[in-house]
Order: C-alpha cells, then sequence, then structure tokens
C-alpha cells in the first residue's frame, strides 16, 4: 500500500474538516482550519492510495512550534499513520530551528499520550476542564519537546 506524507493547501481544508469531524468530538471548524494556511503555519497530510487520511498543523513563532492538531481517519488508526504525521512535524520544527515544540492532548487520549511520549515529549502542566465532552469536560495535558 503506498502511502506519502505531504504539504496540503487551503484547496484541502474542506477534506481536512471532514475528517476532523470523524475523529474528534469537538473538531475545529473549516473557518478554523481555512486560517491555519499561511507564513506561521506547516499543514502535513498523509495520504494512502491518494487518498487523504490524516494531517497535521503546525505553527511556528520563532523558536516555539505548536501541534495545533494532528488527526487521523478512525478507520485507519493504529497503522503507524499519526507516528508518521508526528515525525514529519518534528522534522519540520528541527528544520525550521525551533528550540521547543508544545502541544497539548485530552487527558483521555491514553494512545496519543503514549505516542508523545514515545518521542520524548515531557509533560509540563495541565488545563483543568478545557476540552468539552460529551458528558461535560476534561482536563488537557500540555506536553513539550526539547529540540534545539
Amino acid at each position: 500500500m503506498s502511502h506519502q506524507v505531504c504539504s496540503l493547501s487551503l484547496t484541502d481544508a474542506v477534506n481536512m474538516a471532514k475528517l476532523a469531524a470523524l475523529a474528534h468530538s469537538h473538531p475545529m471548524s473549516l473557518r478554523t482550519i481555512e486560517s491555519c494556511f499561511g507564513s506561521l503555519y506547516s499543514t502535513f497530510g498523509l495520504e494512502v492510495e491518494g487518498d487523504l487520511v490524516g494531517f497535521a498543523i503546525l505553527h511556528q513563532i520563532f523558536e516555539d512550534a505548536t501541534l495545533m492538531d494532528i488527526c487521523v481517519d478512525p478507520s485507519k488508526q493504529g497503522r503507524g499513520y499519526g507516528q508518521m504525521l508526528l515525525q514529519a512535524v518534528i522534522a519540520n520544527a528541527v528544520q525550521s530551528k525551533a528550540e521547543t515544540l508544545f502541544l497539548e492532548v485530552r487527558s483521555s487520549s491514553l494512545a496519543a499520550r503514549h505516542l508523545y511520549s514515545k518521542y520524548d515529549f515531557k509533560e509540563s502542566g495541565i488545563r483543568q476542564s478545557y476540552y468539552k465532552t460529551e458528558n461535560g469536560n476534561e482536563d488537557a495535558i500540555l506536553m513539550e519537546l526539547a529540540i534545539n
């Protein structure tokens, strides 16, 4: 099965929003995704057999980079696609001379937290009741990776 990580453009925003709606209980809106194209952002897609199955959005200001979102079609999860996207994000942050890569993750997202820990992200804080859930709210775990 052929797969590749590629750069995405504004024309991919609709497909990104569709993926986000499948993968996240409270996804970014199309308008928010569209705002993630510009000089401060790098947006990556993962295509399998020509179909977009995942994406990642990196925002960088000077030496601080932030993973804004990483998303894989739920029917394609567990195949290493999230890891491929994360590797692309880290490589881009290194190339762009970022010193620290930040992210936040739902406390309930154990698979994502495990992936980030595997790449040496360290927990650096908690935003209590930050994310909406169907039954209320849950904490956001703040994580960071020292790069350079």
